[in-house]
């Protein structure tokens, strides 16, 4: 069942992220991966800054998040993590098409460029990867993360995007 997290789910929405995270460890840049990948504090300021995360929950808890952000113009799909032990059983695309269900305006998603995994899901349901010059421009616009995380990002989009908001 796909459901809306809580406060109550807080730290299980964390716990997964940093399980589903270590995947990240050795890939993304260095100088990007910390322990815990995101700590507490850093979950709280997202979902302070408007992440509602939903979750997908079984009888054994919740086993996957992701989040969606109002972006005005846009929505960002952020934060998106299955527990380890529970990948390839289709909860990232449940969780992806519910989202898209209920989002009537284009979607972005932010990932590192050498998580082919990721990159790769989302073009499997229909996202295309934007160019460098447009997702530079999108994740300065939309995202709060350092130069050094635009430089080893990319952004794709969903069909529904037609460059609303392009500088």
């Amino acid at each position: 069942m796909i459901r809306p997290c809580t406060q109550a789910d807080f730290e299980a929405i964390w716990q997964i992220i940093n399980d589903a995270a270590q995947a990240y460890q050795g890939v993304i840049p260095a100088d990007r991966w910390h322990e815990p990948y995101m700590s507490k504090v850093q979950l709280q300021r997202e979902i302070d800054d408007g992440v509602r995360f939903w979750g997908f929950d079984s009888d054994d808890g919740l086993l996957g998040v992701m989040g969606v952000q109002d972006k005005g113009e846009v929505n960002l799909i952020r934060h998106a993590y299955v527990k380890t032990a529970h990948r390839r059983k289709g909860i990232g695309a449940q969780l992806l098409g519910f989202l898209e269900s209920r989002c009537d305006k284009p979607i972005l998603v932010g990932t590192w460029a050498d998580a082919r995994w990721a990159v790769s899901f989302y073009q499997k349901h229909g996202y295309r990867l934007l160019g460098t010059q447009e997702k530079n421009a999108l994740l300065r616009k939309f995202w709060s993360i350092p130069p050094r995380q635009v430089e080893t990002s990319v952004v794709l989009a969903n069909a529904k995007w037609r460059g609303v908001g392009r500088p």
